[in-house]
């Protein structure tokens, strides 16, 4: 009995040890004070603005400065008067406690002599479906290299301190933020809040500039070192700082009136971005100017949008919440003359490093839109929309970071990674995971998108691609929990639970248990494979015995004879249904003809499970099919001029789903597809791009050119086919090879198979093997670049 109970607390610290995460955890050595401004009122407002300072003397320019900085929710940094961090902090929730801190390289920035670190800070100080608030608007400057030539900075005390909203009407002083605008405000699920700034009430001079007068100024409040609540622990910012495009002018600038003349100024950016609208002018006092995109009621929703009241003669100004759309448009009163209209940029920090393009411009056209919507979708998470929500849905999720791998650089790899330990940070005391979150105002599990999240389409395809499974050893024991909550039932097949939103996708005709088992099922193989990697033996031997149980009964359940269907399901066959069973793997070859049909004659699916109908067409070999439905499906919203991302349903508005948003990252899977399927690169199940493989299914497209990036270097693929000849030009990156697979529908004989290397190789591709049987030529390339051709014999 001894010797179980300590096997048993073996196993228990194993898994706690595991829970903590020990790649990942918090970081305990700040010495700095968590500080706040003077003066602030219980309960505390929400949508307040800050200002820090802190002047000091350095007798000679340190060589190291790194600074480490958190607060809720927001900040920007200026030292010696010179913008540093646009739009710090990311939103709070590295678990449902604890808070996130910002890694600073001062080095270059400072001066011998007097310097001054000078901050803007805005609290939320309401909850949201992406944030939560801790309730107290603190602030932490952590700069704490020891040595001669390090630099030692921390807040405490000695900061000085000012809140920059107006709080007393009466005695309003220099606080030019007001807590409100005029109604309406943003929708519940945004923690932001409209901002409204009246210039009239501002400092004069600047008080971000080294020679500016503090002496006024109250000290800060210290209230301790970190670990402290309400910010409890402190999480190192796991993504890049936002990229800063700068202040651009618009497309239509040589059109903006000198003068206004009151009705809206509808200012037309490049696409739809996430930006910050800055306007210089000449105005009397007392006016107000409104600031809002035309995504301002995206997705149906009161969303973000800017005031701004005027002071006396010539001004200029920068609304710092950034909002998204088409077009920014301001509403600036009568008389007032305009000198100069303008917009920032900003974005997650990563390239547009991939590339598709074929002799189809409608493909090229979707591949394009699909990048714009992912990109828009990326900022503190993933998110389903930038506009009504800015939340990471985790059926949105999966999607994005499936096409990042092919659409931005390897940086995008992180915003994923963040996520993952998010959502199973924020797994509840029964087992159940839950999306969006961060969140500080929802909590509801939605099934069968949890089980997406964890399964191969999720976190197996995030660390196969980034090659980093260092996520699976802290998050493993919770991945099997949650697996762990869904029962079987007496026909030996997963049990279909409602959660909390018992949400299969949007629209009708949604066969759920169906889809519960393949979600199910394409878990347990992706739990398989977890379980190998953190040597998990006994896991391992009970997901295989879970998934062969399913793989037992699936079709005598499911099928009859023509379709995929539920027996209690009463309506029409289901798209998704039939799809899922292919990509899960339970679907048999036999049955691919009646699935083609299905898939061919039922159209159910929104866009979001729409890329999974798609992916089942080129799984089972029907190219031609999938790239057909892909142009039919995605036609209206790839042809329509006005907007350049995609759309979260059919149609924009009440013609679509939830709201009709019309920046929905969820519709890109057709990027995705065209890339991994049309084009070829792939991953094998289990591996990583050391091993990669190129298996185009060009259906009707007569060429294709790709750039595929990866931690190694780009995998870059040119593609052409005749009625004579098929040709494929591939690089493949140092360190890495390629599994190159040719359809023998594209090779007249294996005698026909050329390869040469375009320039000198250290070692040569294999010998073409002869797989014929299964549709395909196959040989193995190493480093290098290569020109592969083949007679079609037409």
């Amino acid at each position: 009995m001894k010797k179980i109970l300590f096997f048993l607390l073996l196993c228990f610290l194993a898994v706690s040890n595991s829970l903590r995460g020990e790649h990942y955890g918090p970081t305990n050595d700040f010495q700095a004070d968590w500080v706040l401004a003077a003066g602030l009122p219980e309960p505390v407002p929400s949508n307040l603005w800050f200002a820090f300072r802190k002047s000091f003397e350095l007798d000679a320019v340190p060589e190291k400065a790194l600074c480490r900085i958190a607060c809720d929710s927001k900040y920007w940094l200026y030292v010696n008067g010179k913008p540093v961090v646009f739009e710090g902090q990311l939103k709070r929730g590295p678990t449902p406690e604890d808070t996130y801190f910002d890694v600073v390289d001062l080095a270059g920035l400072l001066q011998k002599g007097k310097n001054t670190v000078a901050v803007l800070m805005w609290y939320f100080g309401k909850e949201g479906f992406s944030h939560k608030s801790s309730g107290s608007p603190g602030f932490l400057f952590d700069a704490s290299t020891n040595g001669p030539t390090g630099l030692r900075l921390l807040s405490n005390g000695d900061w000085k301190g000012k809140i920059l909203s107006n709080l007393d009407n009466e005695q309003r002083g220099f606080a030019p933020y007001d807590i409100k605008t005029e109604d309406p405000q943003p929708n519940y699920r945004l923690p932001e809040s409209n901002i409204r700034y009246d210039a009239r009430f501002e400092f004069p001079g600047d008080w971000k500039a080294v020679e500016f007068d503090d002496s006024a100024w109250t000290p800060v409040q210290t209230v301790g070192k970190p670990p402290i609540g309400p910010w409890n622990r402190l999480y190192e910012r796991p993504i890049p700082h936002w990229k800063d495009f700068g202040l651009k002018n618009y497309l239509n600038a040589a059109s903006v009136p000198a003068v206004s003349g009151a009705e809206p100024i509808r200012c037309r950016l490049p696409y739809n971005a996430q930006v910050t609208p800055y306007l210089k002018i000449e105005a009397p006092a007392g006016l107000k100017i409104d600031m809002r995109t035309d995504d301002y009621m995206g997705g149906s929703e009161y969303n973000v949008r800017a005031e701004y009241i005027t002071k006396e003669g010539v001004q200029e100004y920068e609304s710092l919440g950034w909002m998204n759309g088409q077009e920014m448009i301001y509403t600036i009163p009568s008389g007032v003359k305009i000198l100069e209209l303008k917009f920032r940029e900003t974005g997650f920090n990563a390239e547009f490093a991939g590339s598709f393009e074929c002799d189809d411009p409608f493909y090229n056209k979707l591949w394009e839109k699909a990048r714009r919507t992912l990109y828009i979708t990326m900022r503190d998470t993933y998110f389903d929309c930038p506009d009504r929500e800015r939340a990471q849905w985790w059926g949105d999720a999966v999607n994005e970071l499936g096409e990042a791998f092919y659409a931005l650089d390897p940086k995008s790899a992180t915003l994923a990674k963040k996520g993952m330990y998010e959502l199973m940070r924020w797994q509840k005391e029964d087992g159940t995971i839950f999306s969006p979150c961060p969140a500080g105002n929802w909590d509801r599990e939605l099934p069968l998108q949890m089980l997406a999240s964890i399964g191969p389409y999720g976190f197996g395809t995030w660390y196969r691609y980034a090659n980093d499974y260092t996520p699976l050893h802290d998050l493993y024991p919770r991945i099997e929990r949650y697996m762990d909550v869904w029962q079987f039932g007496d026909d030996n097949l997963i049990l279909h639970r409602t959660g909390a939103w018992d949400w299969g996708d949007w629209g009708e005709n949604i066969d759920l248990r169906v889809l519960a088992n393949c979600w199910y099922y394409l878990a347990l193989r992706s739990q398989f494979e977890m379980s190998r990697i953190v040597e998990n033996d006994w896991n391992m031997q009970k997901n295989r015995i879970k998934a062969d149980r399913i793989a037992d009964h699936f079709d005598k359940m499911f099928w009859n004879g023509k379709e995929y269907r539920d027996p209690k399901y009463g309506g029409k066959t289901d798209d998704r249904a039939n799809a899922m069973a292919v990509i899960a793997g339970l679907a048999k070859k036999e049955n691919y003809p009646a699935i083609r049909k299905v898939l061919l004659e039922q159209k159910h699916a929104s866009p979001y499970m729409e890329k999974y109908v798609l992916e089942a067409l080129f799984k089972m070999g029907y190219e031609e099919d999938a790239l057909a439905r892909m142009k039919e499906r995605f036609a209206k919203m790839v042809e329509n001029e006005d907007y350049s991302t995609l759309w979260e349903g059919w149609g924009i508005g009440s013609e679509g789903y939830g709201g009709g948003t019309t920046n929905h990252a969820w519709s890109g899977g057709g990027l995705t597809l065209l890339s991994q399927y049309a084009t070829g690169v792939q991953l094998p199940e289990g591996g990583n791009f050391k091993n990669f493989v190129i298996a185009p299914q060009m259906g009707a497209l007569k060429w294709i050119r790709s750039t595929t990036p990866t931690q190694y270097g780009d995998i870059r693929v040119e593609l052409n086919r005749s009625e004579s000849t098929f040709s494929l030009k591939l690089t493949v990156p140092p360190d890495t090879r390629a599994h190159v697979q040719i359809p023998t529908k594209y090779v007249a004989s294996p005698g026909s198979l050329t390869a040469k290397a375009e320039q000198k190789s250290q070692e040569s591709p294999s010998a073409w093997s002869d797989e014929s049987s299964s549709g395909y030529y196959y040989a193995v390339f190493p480093t290098g670049s290569w020109s592969i051709e083949a007679k079609t014999g037409k």
